[in-house]
């Protein structure tokens, strides 16, 4: 199972990206992938294949209206586990006795 955090804007379009955004939010919602939105990027959670489709379509979607965009990724790979987005927040949980601010 795959981790994957990512951010993609396009880097020669106006100050406010917001609308970009929203456009590639459109595109890992309706994947249907267990995601988690925060103020940085995203993080998506699904098999490599899958993930790597989503961060695709997210590509193609941009480069219909956008001559240059910036994309940072980071991928964490473990064999054989699933729900980690939400686990691994809940063992650090664990282990300082408390909810955390996610």
């Amino acid at each position: 199972m795959v981790l994957l955090e990512f951010s993609m804007t396009p880097s020669t379009k106006e100050e406010s990206k917001s609308a970009y955004i929203a456009r590639i939010l459109d595109i890992i919602d309706k994947s249907g992938l267990p995601y988690q939105l925060t103020p940085m990027g995203t993080i998506i959670e699904g098999e490599w294949s899958e993930v790597m489709a989503v961060v695709t379509d997210c590509f193609r979607s941009l480069e219909v209206d956008c001559p240059r965009i910036s994309s940072q990724i980071k991928i964490d790979f473990r064999a054989g586990t699933n729900t980690r987005m939400k686990s691994k927040v809940e063992k650090v949980e664990s282990l300082l006795g408390r909810k955390l601010s996610t």
